[in-house]
């Protein structure tokens, strides 16, 4: 019986053909892949960039709908529920997945935070800055400059390195996810809402960089201790001295490994 298929869900600001590495790896290890982009992604970074509106508004609810139709679309397709991988809101994403049941497992890495979460790092909250410090943003994408993404993303690489990711991986990002996430604990209804306490889901592996400023450890080990209090099968992994850019940076692979074992050993 082949292992069950992957998806790939990328973050703000990150184009999905930053998963190619991953993708190639993967099936080398016979798994069946993909990696669709957000609803508005172009299918290439520069067709992206030049088509910046057509992200405006796109939200956390629209993003979840999204892959749960992709999801539907392949069904039948595959003997088994896919299992996905998710960065950043990616990593949201996938908790929203795996709590309504389309996906048999996930892996939520340096994940956006899930509506409950008190922490508040100042690292986190000036990261998020080119997009909350103006109310405008909410409607429209907006873009990180070289030295934003340095400090969001590349805060453990050289400026090298750094510079060269974000020309290029960096797409526009659409401001409505971080406007619903930094408002979750005050709306009842929010996109971010994950039931924690649910007992009845596949097993999660939520991952943290120690050194990430997007999304600190502190707050990782929060919505972990979360999970923690309920029946679900959860785990936690440390990635020491590793930043946001983990997935895309040259350290990729060891992030992927840790990936590959952790569905190996709950038998995916």
């Amino acid at each position: 019986m082949k292992p069950n298929p992957v998806i790939f869900i990328h973050g703000l600001w990150i184009h999905s053909a930053a998963w190619q590495p991953w993708l190639d790896l993967f099936v080398d290890r016979g798994y069946d892949v993909s990696a669709p982009g957000w609803p508005g992604d172009g299918d290439t970074v520069a067709a992206t960039r030049e088509n910046a509106d057509a992200l405006n508004d796109v939200g956390i609810a629209t993003i979840v709908e999204h892959y749960a139709s992709v999801i539907g679309s392949a069904e039948g397709k595959h003997e088994a529920k896919p299992i996905v991988v998710g960065h950043s809101f990616g990593g949201l994403i996938a908790q929203e997945l795996l709590a309504t049941g389309l996906v048999a497992a996930a892996v939520a890495i340096d994940p956006a935070p899930i509506k409950g979460v008190k922490s508040l790092p100042l690292a986190q909250l000036r990261s998020a800055f080119p997009v909350l410090s103006n109310p405008a943003n909410r409607h429209r994408t907006v873009s990180l400059n070289a030295k934003q993404f340095h400090y969001a993303f590349g805060n453990v690489l050289t400026e090298e390195e750094s510079d060269e990711l974000h020309d290029r991986w960096t797409i526009p990002g659409p401001g409505l996810p971080l406007f619903e996430d930094a408002a979750a604990n005050f709306s009842k209804d929010s996109p971010a809402k994950v039931d924690t306490h649910l007992a009845d889901r596949g097993p999660l592996l939520l991952t943290s960089g120690t050194e990430d400023h997007t999304v600190p450890l502190k707050v990782t080990k929060e919505v972990f201790g979360m999970y923690a209090k309920g029946r679900s099968d959860i785990e936690f992994h440390e990635f020491e001295g590793r930043g946001h850019s983990l997935t895309i940076d040259h350290g990729w692979r060891d992030v992927a490994e840790v990936a590959l074992d952790w569905f190996s050993a709950k038998g995916f």
